[in-house]
């Protein structure tokens, strides 16, 4: 066999693996030491967008952006059809044991899977408000699924997670930062 054939069965492998080590480095550390969790939103510091979301089912509680005020409060923003929503529920039940009020935003899903992810998983809202049309995702500047956002108790956004919350995220950025808005 000539070097070029043996080079052209490994380069499909070799090109796959670079590019798998790029695309790696990305879903970890960025350079400074900021992670792709940490990007930057418009709406650091400034008001929650006003909305009001009806329930997932007739009948059902739903919420508004008033809800978010006179606490500090987590806002979740999750779907059934989303798998790294079903890997990161566990903190999401823990922070709400914890007493720590969380509201939903129900990402275009349909009720039935949505109640369906609630029965199997555990419900830690405090209120979950349907947003069919995506329209209030936008507004929050939604891009990834999940996302969860810390409200301070006077309805601004303090903080933005993208991606699933892990168990390093509540140690070293959710828990403290809802303690020193919280005094």
């Amino acid at each position: 066999m000539t070097a070029n054939l043996r080079l052209s069965y490994f380069l499909p492998a070799i090109i796959v693996l670079v590019l798998a080590a790029i695309f790696w480095s990305y879903l970890g550390e960025i350079k400074d030491g900021k992670s792709i969790q940490d990007l930057p939103s418009a709406l650091i510091n400034k008001p929650a967008p006003t909305f009001k979301l009806p329930g997932i089912s007739a009948g059902d509680k739903g919420f508004d952006s008033a809800s978010l005020k006179g606490k500090v409060t987590l806002v979740n923003v999750w779907a059934s059809w989303c798998p790294p929503c079903r890997v990161e529920h566990p903190r999401i039940m823990q922070l709400a044991r914890e007493g720590i009020p969380i509201y939903g935003i129900n990402y275009k899903d349909k009720p039935n899977d949505a109640k369906g992810f609630l029965a199997e998983l555990g419900n830690p809202y405090k209120a979950i408000g349907a947003d069919r049309t995506g329209k209030i995702a936008i507004d929050w500047g939604v891009y990834g699924y999940p996302e969860t956002f810390v409200v301070d108790a006077k309805g601004h956004i303090r903080y933005r997670h993208v991606g699933p919350i892990m168990a390093h995220d509540l140690t070293d950025k959710i828990r403290p930062l809802i303690k020193a808005l919280s005094k």
